[in-house]
């Protein structure tokens, strides 16, 4: 069986390295990571007295991990002003909080090789539960300045409306 319907010819599964992260309509820039999309159903295991010596099980409920976003410290301030809307420090009382509007639903597309939208993921009713504005600092080290916020979540779905791309053979020269 195909692992791809409409490029038959693939063999590769899609890489890791070409995606955006959408929020309010718009791409966040420098999203360099973004943590693993994952679900877990609690097993409920049942038995009546006078059944065998096994359990029946059954799916409970469903708890969905929060997810990382890391991004390059920059000037940007949408990390720094999502994370506000859960708690704003010195902001007073009343309004530490924003809660009109302190979740937002995600969108992650991942995309090929050649850069067409492979897959996206609708994730839903996120929310900051926790914001480093800052990484450790250190004069001997050399590496980028990363921040990171991680993402609560109340689940999340592929979005089916996004077709597998058509790849093309390039004509070279």
């Amino acid at each position: 069986m195909a692992q791809f319907s409409v490029n038959a010819q693939r063999f590769d599964p899609y890489k890791n390295f070409k995606f955006r992260v959408k929020w309010d309509g718009r791409y966040i820039a420098g999203v360099n990571k973004v943590g693993a999309l994952k679900r877990t159903t609690d097993v409920v295991e049942f038995r009546e007295g006078g059944d065998p010596s096994t359990s029946r099980k059954s799916p409970g409920k469903t708890k969905y991990e929060a997810i990382t976003l890391e991004q390059g410290v920059t000037h940007d301030k949408e990390f720094s002003q999502w994370a506000s809307k859960v708690w704003n420090f010195g902001a007073g009382l009343g309004a530490e909080v924003s809660l009109k509007d302190f979740r937002k639903d995600i969108i992650i597309e991942v995309y090929n090789e050649a850069g067409q939208l492979a897959l996206a993921y609708k994730v839903f009713r996120c929310w900051v539960s926790e914001y480093q504005a800052l990484p450790d600092l250190d004069a001997s080290a050399n590496a980028i300045a990363l921040r990171h916020i991680k993402l609560e979540n109340e689940g999340w779905v592929q979005d089916i409306e996004v077709p597998e791309p058509s790849e093309q053979t390039l004509n070279v020269g």
